[in-house]
């Protein structure tokens, strides 16, 4: 058995590795949506800017153009130099770009360093994704899943309540949180190791498994990358619009929108402690039904804009069906590609998530400035809900048919006997 998995018996938060892994996911939450609560105050700082209508609300996801442009780079790097390395400077680069953010003194300046952690972050995804397939197989690969979601989700919790906080005071502080990933880089730095070198492309891994790789894996893999971009899309309506929904709603924009990213992610985090028990008992398409289904519903909460209590059960609900669909993303690119593909693998929905983030606000914006934030919000409902249709069909299927192959399968072994 390849000495880099944990044992089959060995719960996968007891694993040190498994922690790391988990730190550093926590700091993709970190790199955009923590300065949401104080985009109105940057867009009021900076309103003799003539681009600042478009610049404030970019951001956010601004770290996703970097993501796109550098994935694929990081993943070469990842599949040829190592995963250990690449994490640790990704981390290093994530301090300095973050909390940089906070002390330049023009728009510009900061959306050039928005765009440097971006690069940061590209490095820290790519190589976890691949390292997860490493260390990771079976349940234990998609409890670490669910595990990843939860951290990235617990983590965005703390994080944007705190930004929530700090925005009330000066719209510049929330860039100090970036500086708290700079206490994860110790630990990462003594508890991943580095996985057994990669072969070549095309040759067979010394750490291959049972169930790792399939022979036409190319167009499943961009079937998911593409389904992928688009929930994350969706999601990050959140983030980008949510304070100026709450600014048009008569709330109190940093505030209520830190309360209210906080109950999304909290909520999210909570649901994908869950996720590999749900996995195991539902399915990857039932847990995509089930998750569009929470998500949809939760649009249609907001899109009739009730009382704050309302709102915040809305924002849960897209949480919770977030963290239901999304962690199937991961866990089934690593069963079709082959270990030394993990690194491809990772940065190709590594992209996709963030090309959904960086496109969320162009095609939001239009729709928001021409029918308003209702229409939005149903609109992206019904998309929702004729995913979770589809994709629950596609779940009765696919269990009708594994039945059929079974009974099949039975009966041939009895005729043998």
């Amino acid at each position: 058995m390849n000495s880099n998995r944990v044992a089959a018996s060995r719960p996968v938060i007891t694993d040190p590795r498994a922690i790391a892994l988990l730190l550093a996911a926590s700091l993709t939450t970190m790199a955009n949506a923590t300065i949401s609560p104080a985009l109105a105050g940057l867009a009021e700082e900076f309103a003799a800017d003539p681009n600042a209508l478009y610049l404030t609300r970019l951001l956010v996801p601004a770290p996703s153009i970097s993501v796109i442009v550098c994935a694929p780079l990081a993943g070469m790097a990842v599949d040829r130099i190592g995963r250990r390395s690449v994490l640790l400077l990704g981390v290093a680069i994530f301090v300095l770009a973050g909390v940089a953010g906070g002390l330049l003194p023009s728009l510009n300046a900061i959306f050039a360093s928005r765009l440097a952690l971006g690069v940061a972050v590209a490095f820290i995804m790519t190589a976890q994704t691949a390292l997860i397939g490493d260390y990771f197989t079976g349940w234990q690969r998609s409890d670490m899943m669910g595990l990843q979601i939860s951290a990235r989700n617990f983590g965005g919790f703390a994080f944007i309540s705190l930004a929530g906080l700090l925005a009330t005071y000066s719209a510049r502080w929330p860039f100090a949180i970036y500086g708290l990933a700079g206490l994860f880089l110790p630990f990462i730095w003594f508890a991943i190791v580095e996985s057994k070198p990669m072969k070549s492309a095309g040759s067979t891994s010394s750490t291959a498994v049972a169930g790792d790789g399939i022979a036409n894996w190319k167009p499943v893999l961009a079937a998911i990358a593409f389904l992928q971009m688009a929930t994350s899309l969706i999601f990050f309506i959140m983030p980008t619009q949510l304070p100026f929904f709450f600014d048009a709603a008569g709330y109190s924009s940093a505030s209520m929108t830190g309360l209210g990213l906080g109950t999304l992610t909290l909520a999210g985090g909570c649901t994908a402690l869950l996720y590999g028990q749900l996995n195991r008992q539902i399915g990857a398409g039932g847990a995509f039904a089930a998750g569009y289904g929470a998500m949809g519903a939760g649009f249609v909460v907001l899109a009739f804009n009730g009382p704050s209590t309302a709102l915040l059960v809305g924002t849960s609900l897209i949480g919770i069906g977030f963290a239901m669909a999304m962690p199937n993303f991961v866990a089934i690119a690593l069963h079709i590609v082959t270990p030394n593909r993990r690194g491809l693998a990772g940065s190709i929905l590594t992209s996709s998530v963030f090309l959904g983030q960086i496109l969320s606000p162009f095609l939001s914006i239009p729709i928001i400035e021409s029918f308003g934030f209702a229409a939005l919000f149903a609109g992206v409902a019904l998309v929702l809900a004729g995913a979770s249709v589809t994709a629950l069909i596609i779940a009765v299927l696919t269990a009708l048919r594994t039945r059929r192959e079974a009974a099949i399968a039975e009966g041939s072994s009895a005729a043998d006997l």
